[in-house]
């Protein structure tokens, strides 16, 4: 799997979301940026963003995921 095509189904998964990805196809790091995580605890930030991408978790196709989930807010 591809650092694009993990980023497609993140943006997908996470309502307006910028997505930055880093690593290589099988193990990476992403910081998701959305205004949906205003109010939301860290861990419910991180299921919200795992669960975009669970089936490719499960499979083994995507073998980790470092998160960094924060509100425009939280980057300025």
């Amino acid at each position: 799997m591809t650092l694009i095509e993990i980023q497609k189904k993140l943006e997908a998964g996470v309502e307006n979301s910028t997505v930055t990805m880093q690593g290589d196809g099988c193990n990476c790091s992403t910081l998701v940026v959305s205004p949906i995580f205003e109010g939301m605890a860290l861990l419910a930030r991180q299921k919200m963003v795992l669960a975009a991408v669970r089936t490719q978790i499960d499979s083994g196709e995507l073998h980790a995921l470092s998160i960094k989930a924060r509100t425009p807010a939280e980057m300025a």
